[in-house]
């Protein structure tokens, strides 16, 4: 289905230790993480905050259980602080993953972002951005994108719950003021479905722009639950929202075919980030596993 080598398959320390809720896996030390993601069958890893920040520690620790470094979250706030801000951090950002042979750059907007906030309802208070703070995120994007290629990457947009860019309009009003060459479509089955968007039809509308998948499915009886009891993002996912590729509701295999007729080359991402203590992160870390290998070959 896919070309040979074109993917990689990763997945995020998240399901170990959550880093917006350190409570959640608090226990698990960044020794366990990986050694386990090497267990279950992934080649690739994305950084989470036990990680260490030396290239040369980190590079070693992985080499010994032949992992990768996929990318890594950046969060910027081009809506809300001066440009040269978020700049300064993102360059400090991108010369440690490239320091560590990533190639791309998951880069989200959080200005206005409530995805952090425990107590506040996500569906009733998700931000929208006005014409001029769309202005100010795509122009600051271009502007990432072209700090990106000075080594050779590539900025990756998060469209996220809980933000500016969640639903399809939006993601389709990014890519359309934003320069293919400057900015790329970091595709997540788990955020779309639970925005309530089709995961294939944003696929089919946005393939070109594609250069980073994240697949997590979701649980539709938390999604409801969600809307009803007004939760957060962050009571969402203690909840049990998200969960594994094959675990949930969304149908993946025609996903996969429509990435491999692209010719998608790149990471493939499980992040499905849960409650360790009730959902034991080996254990949905190998039924992801084996669920790709089935329905995708890789």
């Amino acid at each position: 289905m896919f070309k040979a080598h074109a993917v990689k398959l990763a997945i995020a320390p998240i399901a170990w230790t959550n880093d917006d809720m350190p409570e959640l896996g608090g226990e698990h030390t960044f020794e366990q993480c990986i050694s386990e993601m090497a267990l279950a069958g992934y080649q690739g890893s994305e950084v989470g905050n036990k990680y260490p920040r030396d290239p040369a520690i980190l590079r070693r620790a992985l080499e010994l259980r032949k992992l990768e470094i996929a990318s890594a979250w950046f969060s910027s706030y081009l809506t809300t602080h001066p440009f040269e801000e978020t700049a300064e951090a993102f360059k400090a950002h991108r010369d440690f993953l490239h320091a560590m042979g990533a190639k791309v750059i998951v880069v989200s907007e959080q200005g206005g972002s409530i995805q952090g906030q425990m107590e506040t309802p996500l569906f009733a208070n998700k931000p929208v951005f006005t014409d001029a703070e769309w202005v100010l995120l795509t122009e600051g994007l271009g502007r990432l994108g072209r700090l990106a290629r000075e080594k050779d990457m590539t900025i990756v947009y998060h469209h996220h719950m809980g933000t500016g860019v969640q639903t399809g309009t939006e993601i389709s009003r990014l890519m359309e003021m934003t320069d293919p060459q400057e900015v790329s479509l970091l595709f997540d089955t788990g955020h779309l479905a639970f925005s309530g968007e089709d995961p294939l039809d944003i696929l089919q509308r946005h393939l070109g722009r594609i250069r980073h998948v994240h697949l997590k499915d979701i649980r539709p009886n938390v999604v409801e639950r969600v809307k009803q009891d007004g939760l957060s993002f962050l009571q969402a996912v203690k909840a049990g929202v998200f969960t594994v590729p094959g675990d949930g509701c969304i149908t993946f295999p025609p996903i996969f075919a429509a990435l491999a007729a692209s010719e998608y080359a790149g990471w493939f991402v499980v992040e499905a980030e849960q409650d360790p203590a009730l959902a034991d992160p080996l254990e949905y870390a190998q039924k992801a596993r084996a669920f790709i290998r089935e329905h995708s070959g890789l």
